[in-house]
């Protein structure tokens, strides 16, 4: 089981450079633990992707149908309150925007605040870097080889 932040989950939904190394962290373990608004952010980057003609409207609908079967197998860590006080205090110590505080805050919850116990799945940089400071191992497909 690992925690899945939504920029390692949009090359499962649509064809991008780091697709096949995502797809292998996917198949070498496929129990993703993701936060509330992590399905959100994937459908905004979806949305920005075909406002940049990067994907037509029938990619993104299939897209979104990835998404879907994906979001029903995940586990998914609820808007708690101890999500956003960790967000809090991760804004204040690491360079941050608040949705990838709230990425960290609930992975430190689905870690039950030992963030050792669990890995954390992300392309994105300073979440990556944040998420290593706070103790995650950190799985980074895009730079597998």
């Amino acid at each position: 089981m690992r925690f899945w932040d939504s920029s390692a989950l949009v090359p499962l939904l649509v064809n991008e450079s780091s697709s096949q190394a995502v797809l292998v962290e996917y198949e070498r373990d496929p129990e993703v633990v993701a936060w509330w608004g992590t399905e959100l952010e994937c459908v905004s980057a979806l949305a920005h992707l075909e406002r940049e003609g990067i994907l037509t409207a029938a990619g993104v609908v299939d897209a979104l149908e990835r998404l879907d079967a994906l979001s029903l197998a995940w586990r998914e860590v609820q808007p708690v309150a101890r999500v956003g006080q960790i967000a809090v205090r991760v804004l204040r110590v690491h360079p941050l925007r608040a949705a990838d505080a709230l990425q960290l805050g609930a992975a430190i919850v689905a870690a039950e605040e030992q963030p050792s116990t669990l890995p954390l799945v992300t392309l994105d940089e300073r979440l990556a870097q944040a998420g290593q400071r706070e103790g995650f191992v950190i799985v980074r497909p895009d730079r597998a080889a």
